[in-house]
């Protein structure tokens, strides 16, 4: 009788250590594409403040009509953008039309002192802040998934969850993947 009684322990035991490394696996999934919805978020949220800044812009600096068409085409690519790895790439894209207007406002000091623009440059440096801490946080989550995919125990549970090697977020311009810089002194 003890016999039967052990065996049963023992046998809801691993059914509730499975379910565990089951669990596991599929909240680690979740969460990596949480964070992948923070990015899009975020990338969102920058692809919002463009069109107040570049017509900020265009106020002071009628004649640069090819940063602006830049900008703009940078822009209705990242809102297009599917995927991690093209999602990454237009982000790159964004963040170097970013860099060529905001070097346009350089030369304007009316429009440094500008409260709009200063409100707008306040936003988007607010707003790149969040984009790299989301990024961070993806690829945290990338690793921690892709972590329990290839270690013992979990790996053996890895079909039956349905999860699968996630890629890491990665600007894929070396000169796209600081933050432009938005400070005017």
């Amino acid at each position: 009788m003890w016999i039967w009684i052990g065996l049963a322990v023992v046998v809801v035991l691993l059914i509730v250590f499975i379910i565990g490394l089951y669990n596991k696996l599929v909240r680690s999934n979740v969460a990596v594409d949480e964070a992948f919805a923070q990015i899009e978020v975020q990338l969102k949220r920058r692809s919002d403040l463009i069109p107040n800044l570049v017509s900020t812009v265009k106020g002071y600096a009628a004649h640069e009509s090819g940063t602006f068409e830049k900008v703009t085409a940078a822009r209705q690519f990242a809102e297009t953008a599917n995927g991690v790895a093209q999602v990454a790439e237009a982000d790159g894209q964004l963040t170097q039309a970013l860099r060529g207007l905001l070097a346009v406002a350089e030369a304007y000091p009316d429009l440094k002192a500008s409260s709009n623009f200063l409100s707008l440059q306040e936003e988007l440096s607010a707003t790149e802040n969040k984009v790299a801490f989301s990024r961070q946080y993806y690829n945290d989550s990338v690793r921690t998934l892709n972590t329990l995919i290839v270690t013992i125990p979990t790996r053996f549970f890895v079909g039956m969850a349905g999860v699968k090697n996630r890629e890491f977020y990665e600007v894929p311009e070396e000169a796209d993947r600081n933050a432009p810089t938005v400070s005017f002194e």
